[in-house]
């Protein structure tokens, strides 16, 4: 597992959720998993292609998705499935959007795709150059996950590779 490639998701989804929803956060539970990922809740999914490639998963259950719409409104939301996943993909973004900058910081090139709402039981599994990392994060609104696949372009690795280490 790369961390330097993990990390700044970690970091912006701590960030993100501490602010937007005005309390605490903690990681209470992290593995890797190898499986194919079995959703929780309601779950968006955000591709990235470039020089690093991957995927990652915000899932939240329909009720905590409601705390959370209500929270970023600043007042009670009546609830709906449209409202769930719209929530579910804005705080994403939100995620993500903190996570890219991160990463650009570090000199990645990479284009990041839209969430997309992830509906399927399972899928999403791992590959042999990809582990998953699944985070649960404590909020106030309720438990959050967070599904990281992220690997270098094997092109990229490659490169890296061919560079003498200097001593």
């Amino acid at each position: 597992m790369r961390m330097e490639l993990i990390q700044p998701f970690i970091n912006a989804a701590d960030a993100v959720f501490a602010e937007s929803l005005q309390g605490p956060t903690k990681i209470v539970d992290l593995e890797m998993d190898e499986d194919a990922y079995r959703r929780k809740g309601i779950a968006a999914l955000i591709a990235i292609r470039g020089d690093i490639e991957g995927r990652v998963i915000l899932d939240l259950s329909p009720e905590v998705a409601m705390k959370v719409a209500s929270q970023l409104a600043g007042s009670e939301i009546e609830a709906s499935e449209q409202v769930v996943k719209e929530t579910v993909c804005e705080l994403a973004n939100m995620v993500i959007g903190n996570s890219v900058t991160l990463l650009n910081d570090q000199g990645f090139h990479f284009k990041v795709f839209p969430p997309e709402v992830h509906m399927d039981e399972t899928g999403l599994a791992g590959s042999a150059d990809t582990e998953a990392l699944v985070i649960c994060i404590e909020t106030p609104c309720g438990n959050i996950y967070l599904n990281i696949a992220m690997h270098y372009l094997h092109r990229r690795r490659q490169e890296r590779n061919a560079i003498p280490a200097l001593d």
